[in-house]
């Protein structure tokens, strides 16, 4: 991957502008909608400007995903083998809706990217995410051996949850429709009805 030029202080606030463009323009119109030009006016600099960092939309777009991976694993990282079980899934519930909420722009580049089947993260997906997954699946399956959570296939736990939680950035709209103008802050009702739905499913009577 092209990594940008970025070395003083004004370098560095333009590749971050870039990057906040090209995140409002790849998540509204997905990388093969997304132009060179679109970027470029989103983060009020010349095409040629913003060619000198990056020489690419690929390259602008490689950057962002793999900038973005780490807030994307942070919560699943912060599960604690250490915590108590019931506990530790159910934050991590709260912690991926909360990224739902403050991030939609970047669950919906992460969306689009996987729907045209990872052509720029997919050694990412194969490697650093699989990695961690295979590392807290590991955990949750211990607590259900040893009797602290009921039993589930772990792998597929941790999908529903990142469905579930995902659903209301990327689908917000729909989300937003459905439920009527009284309802502002759709993630609130969600929280609370996934930790009622996770306790139920996980809770050892």
């Amino acid at each position: 991957m092209d990594k940008p030029v970025a070395t003083t202080r004004i370098q560095k606030r333009n590749v971050s502008i870039i990057s906040e463009a090209a995140l409002e323009v790849f998540s509204t119109y997905g990388f093969r909608g997304a132009t060179v030009d679109q970027i470029a006016r989103e983060a009020g600099l010349s095409k040629p400007n913003l060619l000198y960092y990056f020489p690419s939309k690929e390259a602008i777009h490689s950057h962002l995903l793999t900038t973005l991976m780490d807030v994307w694993l942070a919560p699943l990282r912060d599960l604690d083998a250490s915590g108590e079980p019931l506990e530790e899934v159910l934050a991590y519930v709260r912690r991926k809706l909360e990224l739902s909420r403050q991030r939609p722009r970047e669950s919906r580049l992460f969306a689009n990217e996987i729907v045209q089947g990872a052509p720029h993260i997919l050694e990412l997906l194969s490697t650093e995410l699989k990695d961690l997954v295979d590392e807290k699946a590991a955990v949750i399956a211990g607590w259900m051996d040893a009797g602290r959570l009921a039993k589930a296939h772990p792998y597929h736990l941790i999908f529903s949850i990142w469905s579930l939680t995902q659903h209301y950035a990327d689908f917000d709209v729909q989300v937003r429709a459905v439920l009527g103008p009284k309802v502002k802050d759709p993630t609130r009702e969600a929280g609370e009805y996934l930790e009622v739905l996770f306790t139920r499913m996980l809770k050892v009577d």
